[in-house]
């Protein structure tokens, strides 16, 4: 929250400077000549480092502070004790950054529209210096832009953080009689200046006159004691003392204060990412008392409260019912695990020994012994406790068993996909790495061919690299270019930069094409034969993130998860008009993943609604009543990336066709990904997902939680901080931090009861891992060989450096200065 009101004091000092800047000068905006000219000095640059500085030894990161002219030249550098090598650099680009651009916008504000599918996209890639992350913020003085700050070496909010402090504290002085000055409300007179609905000021339209006027700005949701004032009230260390605001209230004229509005703001600046943080704050008022607010954002795993696009109705609404009354029935009906028989008057849970003792005693007809080995693989869920924890330089977004329990994969960001013999499944082996050679961003998605023999893996490109999986092929993948399309006898995009990214890919049953959900809402179909693409299915009105083939034994069953909350099925033996078969309407939010039964009629999906659904196909909706709903308005819009999901915010889907609903775990950040439990080691029990706040949620079919495996305890600072594991290639300089845990994408094992959980892991989930949970019997520990929770690298290598955890380093500003010449006045003693 501290952070929040920092940076809507810098936003509306920003504004200010922007509003003053249009009207000094016709001429440009350093002034018409040198004497004219304002350029921040070093005495400037250095309490700006010195502010910085001091917030970053705060929060206990180390980092790098630059600070540059308006051209973009260096003006002022600290790189404190320890902060990245690699950040350096980083610091001095975000600053020029937003030099380049006249200071018309933070580095922050090239973020969004540089993403796949944004107008900007590539930008990046156009000079050897532009940066489209946070951490660089203009400098402005009496409306001119006299220079830029650029912080690297913490996460992207803590070098804005950084930042934003020492802009805030800069000296700046008046050197002309505009009466420009803005002052920030200090923290006992904060709530003094909050707009309700109460308040009797002549509000104006600030888009008439921003020149030779205060701005003030409101800030609101502070603790409830700092509100005691009122309007113009003073605190202890400002008793007695008129405030400049107070002043001018109520007098005509320029001294009359002019309130701008958050949406004026946004326009000044042109940063969507910024309008989610005024929603945010929106939220936040809405929700009530600041301690609230607090536990909230502990709750989230540090997510801020949603920042919904489009406004509802506030009020929770009732939830599905849990226990389901139809997966209760389901469970019922065999298709879903079998059910213990009552014997006798008691009814009660039976042991797994009570199970092995009558099964091997024969007792029971055939029918009763068949039904005591299906109870014994349902009741087998593996535990939280980690039988082996495989470490990755990277974050890992997918890992997969084979349909034999044979074979196993992972992909990492580092654009590695590691192989692995499983057939033993307690005994892991090695078997091979493969690379993508030019990926983008970090691999997306990968599927393995029905026979064992080939991989595909995808990127945010059109391209497709195919890898045969036999240890003793070392040749280079192959290259399968979906945007080359049969039926248009050409190739897509010819640009330097691939025309969409794919985000999903499938094998057929038959393992001779492989379909693909992408960037361009479309779904692709490619023909391993001729080695293009056979079908473009443009169905969609936003990513497709999911596709899955609904028939394990056939590939004219199509379904298609988009962030337009749809679920499409597609049927290749009738699609002459373009039109999907069916669609399936009820999630509220983007779908992430889609899995399928693989029998042609259930199909399960998990969305950004933080809701998974069961889907049969025999309940879909048909498209011609579906052309008659509006499905955009049932949703918000919701961004996952970067808030904590308000069930306030939830409301039913009036269409909602699927059967059952389950809630409890979180889809945030990622593209998180849900499955159905295997015939052979659950019997078709359960259904389970990933979840961002670290653990794997397995759940019966009527919506009540069976298990649990908490992996974020499993792996809690199982790897050190520093030395040969410490992330090397995220170049973001990202570091220091808590231990995060985030579960992408899980797989049980299908013939034993083992679950293999791969994870965004580390401080600040900066790294990955590949967890293997089997089931205990709840115990935590064994006297099996190898121990338990045994920490390997990637290649399955014991290694004693993962057992050493040295000590958080510190930050002493004391050696800092020390390098720092005049830099040290500046500093003083603190």
């Amino acid at each position: 929250m501290r952070f929040l009101t920092l940076f809507f004091y810098s936003l509306a000092a920003l504004a200010s400077s922007v509003a003053a800047r249009n009207n000094a000068s016709d001429n440009n905006f350093l002034g018409s000549t040198p004497s004219q000219r304002y350029i921040i000095d070093a005495q400037k640059a250095g309490q700006v480092i010195a502010a910085a500085a001091k917030q970053a030894a705060n929060i206990s990161v180390a980092m790098n502070i630059a600070v540059t002219d308006p051209s973009g030249f260096l003006v002022a550098f600290l790189r404190t004790d320890n902060a990245f090598l690699a950040s350096i650099d980083i610091a001095m680009k975000k600053a020029k950054t937003v030099a380049l651009f006249n200071g018309a916008f933070p580095s922050a504000g090239l973020y969004n529209n540089s993403q796949p599918g944004g107008s900007l996209y590539g930008i990046e890639e156009t000079n050897n210096v532009l940066v489209v992350f946070g951490g660089g913020i203009p400098i402005f003085v009496n409306g001119y832009f006299v220079g830029a700050v650029g912080v690297s070496g913490g996460t992207v909010d803590q070098d804005i953080d950084v930042a934003t402090h020492g802009v805030l504290a800069g000296d700046w002085e008046d050197e002309d009689d505009d009466d420009m000055d803005f002052e920030p409300a200090s923290e006992h007179n904060e709530s003094s200046i909050v707009e309700s609905e109460s308040d009797e000021i002549d509000f104006h339209d600030a888009e008439e006159n921003l020149s030779g006027v205060e701005i003030s700005f409101s800030i609101s949701g502070e603790e409830e004691e700092e509100d005691t004032e009122g309007t113009g009230g003073t605190g202890d260390d400002d008793e007695g003392e008129q405030t400049e605001t107070e002043a001018t209230q109520g007098q005509p004229g320029n001294g009359q204060p002019i309130y701008v509005t958050r949406e004026q703001i946004l326009q000044l600046l042109g940063h969507h990412g910024l309008r989610r943080l005024y929603a945010n704050h929106n939220s936040l008022r809405r929700r009530g008392a600041a301690d609230d607010e607090e536990d909230d954002e502990l709750d989230s795993g540090g997510y801020g409260p949603v920042a919904p696009r489009r406004t509802r109705a506030r009020g929770r609404k009732p939830f599905p019912k849990v226990p389901s009354d139809v997966g209760r029935e389901l469970m019922e009906s065999g298709t879903f695990g079998a059910n213990d028989r009552q014997e006798g008057t008691y009814i009660r849970k039976k042991k797994l020994a009570h199970r092995l003792m009558r099964r091997e005693l024969g007792i029971g007809n055939p029918g009763r012994q068949k039904s005591f080995n299906r109870l014994i693989s349902q009741g087998m869920i593996p535990s939280s406790t980690a039988d082996t924890i495989i470490n990755y330089d990277a974050r890992c977004y997918s890992g997969q068993f084979s349909k034999d329990g044979n074979f196993f994969f992972s992909c990492a960001q580092d654009f590695k996909v590691h192989m692995y013999d499983t057939s033993n499944p307690y005994a892991w082996k090695y078997y091979k790495t493969v690379i993508y050679p030019y990926g983008q961003w970090t691999i997306t998605d990968a599927s393995l061919s029905p026979d064992n023999k080939f991989l595909a893996y995808s990127s945010i490109r059109s391209v497709v690299c195919l890898s045969p999986t036999d240890p003793g092929e070392n040749t280079e993948p192959y290259l399968l270019d979906f945007s080359d399309l049969a039926s248009e006898g050409r190739r897509g995009n010819r640009r330097g930069f691939p025309p969409f990214g794919i985000w999903s890919i499938r094998f057929s049953g038959d393992g001779r094409e492989i379909v693909a959900g992408t960037s361009d809402r479309s779904v692709f179909v490619y023909d391993l034969e001729t080695r293009k693409s056979i079908l473009r299915i443009q169905g969609h009105d936003d990513d497709v993130n999911a596709v899955c083939y609904g028939d394990s034994s056939s590939p004219h069953i199509l379904y298609s998860g988009s962030d337009d909350t749809t679920l499409k099925v597609w049927d290749r033996r009738s699609m002459g008009d373009g039109r999907a078969a069916s669609c399936f309407l009820g999630h509220t939010e983007g779908i992430t993943y889609i899995d399928s039964k693989g029998d042609g009629r259930y199909a399960l999906s998990n969305s950004k609604d933080q809701n998974m659904k069961l889907w049969d196909l025999r309940k879909m909706m048909s498209m011609d009543k579906v052309d008659r709903i509006r499905v955009d308005q049932y949703t918000t819009g919701f961004d996952y990336r970067f808030s904590a999901y308000d069930d306030d915010d939830w409301q039913p889907h009036p269409h909602d066709t699927s059967l059952v609903t389950f809630r409890g775990h979180k889809v945030l950040k990622t593209l998180i990904r849900c499955h159905f439990s295997p015939p052979g080691s659950t019997d078709s029990r359960y259904v389970y997902t990933g979840s961002h706040d670290g653990s794997v949620y397995i759940y019966n079919m009527d919506a009540t939680l069976a298990g649990k495996i908490d992996v974020l305890k499993a792996t809690r600072n199982t790897r050190p901080r520093e030395g040969l594991y410490l992330d090397d290639y995220d170049t973001l300089g990202r570091g220091g931090g808590r231990w995060e845990t985030i579960v992408r994408d899980c797989s049980w094992h299908p013939n034993a009861p083992v679950i293999a959980a791969t994870s965004w892991n580390g401080y600040n989930h900066e790294n990955g891992t590949c967890t293997t949970h089997v089931w205990n019997d709840g115990m935590e520990d064994d006297e099996a060989t190898p121990a338990m929770a045994t920490r390997v690298d990637s290649q399955l290598r014991h290694d004693p450096l993962l057992y050493e955890a040295p000590p958080r380093p510190q930050y002493p500003r004391t050696r800092a200065r020390r390098g720092m010449g005049g830099l040290a006045a500046v500093l003083g003693d603190d």
